[in-house]
């Protein structure tokens, strides 16, 4: 993290934890491919399956389930290469899962939410029944994709009884768990989720890597063909160093899952600040659940891209949406699910806190967001 700044953009990237940055560079020493039978390749075999012990251990899987990636894109992308039949998409994915989704050439019915952001699971099951009434559709061919949490508002679906849906119609689920894992309490293979996504570098971990957990022997074409490593299902030699400090940020998250009360007593205090500096604020999602690291604020008149580029300039890192969309002008598919007024969802700015994130670092973005209300007397800012 840079001296003098304050870093509130965590669902983009959170910074490297120090376990993960030891991890990496011990692992920079063990060259030996982990294929190899020899002394150095086993080391390096020894250091990706114990990786693969944590990973599984922060989702609630089986290590056999886990499969590294180069991050939650590939993984995400991988599940639509199955030859699916039919697909049910939340319409506030991640373009990671919505993407692959439409060009996949599978029906495609968009699940839409409520003005919270939430799935409605009565006609998800009302609209899954309609379309496998037609004995042409198969269910074990038909998948249900969902986040765990948005990361946009960090709101949370209801997993369990989308996933409960899933087995009783006889279909897969997909779980994007990106903004969900070292956050929530994850249990992939009790809740019988067959596909799970995620990310190192949103738990504090090296960028360049993720997973791919497939349980109940789901069907996974291979994603690249070319060699045994992973089971046969990812070939090429594996990014040791890369996979460890996923495994170390992954053990780390792991141990805070379970008090989420230091980050939600700050994220409170955050957006109490905000709303006291400006009370037409609206924090967008606040009335769902949420996990507890996150607040998308919202006050009309302040154009986000604006607001964040005066904010930077004021020392803090904070984001206009998802970071796959920074620099963009369109407006936001999650805000527009939601059914947000355009005037509103274009002046969304998202804070997320971390683990490094301190009760200074919310008091530095209250005091930077009070000295750009009083800027230019209250005039709005203009894009």
């Amino acid at each position: 993290m840079n001296a003098g700044r304050t870093y509130l953009d965590y669902n983009a990237t959170a910074p490297l934890r120090p376990e993960a940055r030891a991890a990496v560079v011990a692992a920079l020493d063990t060259f030996g491919n982990a294929s190899s039978v020899h002394a150095e390749g086993r080391r390096a075999r020894a250091l990706i399956e114990t990786a693969r012990m944590e990973v599984a251990a922060l989702a609630g899987a089986s290590p056999r389930d886990v499969i590294f990636t180069s991050g939650a894109t590939e993984a995400a992308n991988a599940v639509f290469e199955r030859a699916w039949q039919t697909l049910f998409v939340s319409a506030v994915e991640h373009p990671a899962v919505m993407a692959p989704a439409q060009r996949c050439g599978a029906d495609l019915h968009v699940i839409p939410v409520d003005a919270s952001g939430r799935i409605d699971v009565g006609a998800l099951a009302g609209s899954l029944d309609h379309v496998l009434a037609d004995s042409s559709r198969r269910p074990a061919d038909t998948l249900i994709a969902v986040q765990y949490a948005n990361n946009e508002t960090c709101v949370v679906q209801p997993i369990a009884a989308i996933a409960a849906l899933a087995h009783e119609r006889g279909t897969r689920v997909m779980v994007d768990a990106v903004q969900a894992a070292g956050r929530l309490e994850i249990e992939q293979r009790a809740l019988g989720i067959d596909y799970m996504v995620l990310s190192s570098h949103k738990i504090g971990g090296p960028q360049g890597a993720g997973a791919l957990v497939v349980v109940n022997e789901a069907k996974l074409n291979a994603l690249v063909v070319g060699g045994g490593q992973e089971r046969g299902r990812r070939a090429g030699t594996e990014n040791v160093a890369a996979v460890v400090g996923f495994a170390a940020a992954a053990a780390a998250a792991r141990r805070e899952v379970g008090d989420v009360t230091r980050l939600a007593a700050m994220r409170d205090r955050l957006e109490v600040g905000l709303r006291a500096a400006t009370p037409d604020a609206i924090v967008i999602g606040g009335d769902a659940e949420r996990h507890a690291n996150t607040s998308l604020v919202a006050r009309p008149g302040w154009p986000a891209e604006t607001a964040v580029i005066a904010l930077d300039l004021a020392g803090l890192s904070a984001s206009a949406g998802a970071a796959c969309s920074s620099g963009k002008t369109s407006r936001s598919p999650v805000l527009a699910a939601m059914g947000l007024d355009d005037d509103i969802a274009k002046c969304a700015v998202r804070f997320s806190l971390g683990w490094a994130t301190t009760e200074d670092d919310v008091s530095r973005c209250i005091e930077a967001w009070q000295r750009l209300a009083r800027k230019r007397n209250g005039e709005r800012l203009v894009a």
